[in-house]
């Protein structure tokens, strides 16, 4: 195996990643591929890579496209990812179903010119390649350069950057056109929710074990687009220093803040509001006892008709929202 790893990484060099510089413009010029990538860095190849294997969010963002990977792997188990719900991968190799696990022998042997993933600044890493994945998988690197548009401050963004990535690959972007439209129209009935009731605050939150984990918006981008479309996020005032996608409480602490809305972590709905609800400190969060509760996607929204559902559905949760029972 260590042979043919040798072999698919030696031809993954005709991609080069390249600076600025005059040099990589007459590269870029010379190339039939080129793509701006989240980490920054330009690639180009002489040719428009076809063998791609991409983490199972990206890979739903470019099959929207018609453009279909030879492998993907996943953060859990496809069938119980909200993420994936409705997502046909037949015929398509799966390679992992664990975070931080990705078969990279089965890969090698797919002689793959690509892979695709988020780029999480936070994390300075491509999905599938952050710190606590195991050294063994991240030599999926390895094979192909790893390119895909960054998780930014907001999910439009990440969606365009797929729609630029699916382009340069050779697919036509105004296949999503009626769906952009159809989230437009989306986003003005979000804001108008707002605007009709004025002042909802929302928690997002991921319980687990004795833990109360608080999302950050600043690295949550579809909580970003909510407090730019009227709602009142809650910003956490303590990030975890290690990991500040969080800031993490102990149960005992979990009514320190107080919103008009709990929404729950929707990756493991609906395990966080069974582990809130078992805690005798949730009677003392009035949001929870007043079951002014919904779920929030969190993390996994990569294309518009996924967006428009959840907006749709969050609009009608805002409007139902009494304002009076947070202290926010």
């Amino acid at each position: 195996m260590l042979s043919s790893l040798a072999l698919v990484a030696a031809s993954a060099f005709a991609l080069t990643a390249c600076s600025g510089s005059t040099e990589s413009s007459e590269s870029d010029a010379d190339a039939a591929w080129t793509f701006a990538s989240g980490d920054g860095e330009t690639y180009t190849a002489p040719d428009v890579p076809t063998r791609i294997i991409a983490h199972a969010y990206a890979a739903k963002a470019l099959m929207e496209f018609g453009i279909t990977p030879v492998a993907v792997y996943a953060d859990g188990p496809i069938s119980e990812d909200v993420g994936l719900e409705g997502v046909d991968f037949d015929g398509i190799e799966v390679i992992g179903e664990e975070w931080g696990k990705i078969d990279v022998a089965a890969a090698a042997e797919l002689a793959p010119d690509l892979i695709v993933g988020d780029w999480w600044p936070a994390e300075d890493a491509y999905s599938g390649f952050e710190g606590g994945v195991e050294e063994e998988s991240k030599k999926l690197a390895e094979l192909a350069p790893v390119v895909g548009p960054s998780q930014g401050d907001s999910i439009v963004g990440l969606i365009e950057g797929y729609a630029d990535l699916a382009e340069s690959l050779g697919a036509d972007p105004d296949q999503i056109a009626d769906a952009r439209a159809e989230f437009d129209a989306a986003v003005a009935d979000f804001q108008a929710a707002n605007e009709e009731n004025p002042g909802v605050s929302a928690l997002a939150i991921s319980p687990w074990d004795v833990n109360y984990a608080i999302a950050v918006p600043e690295y949550a981008p579809e909580l970003l687009d909510f407090q730019r479309w009227g709602l009142a996020v809650v910003d956490p005032e303590t990030p975890d220093p290690d990991f500040p996608y969080w800031e993490t409480l102990s149960m005992e602490q979990a009514d320190a803040y107080q919103p008009d809305l709990i929404m729950f972590d929707d990756r493991n709905a609906p395990g966080g509001e069974e582990i809130l609800a078992a805690a005798p400190i949730s009677s003392s969060i009035t949001a929870f006892a007043a079951g002014q509760t919904t779920t929030w996607p969190a993390y996994w929204l990569h294309t518009y008709s996924d967006y428009t559902q959840q907006l749709s559905r969050l609009a009608e949760v805002i409007r139902g929202t009494d304002t009076s029972v947070g202290a926010l």
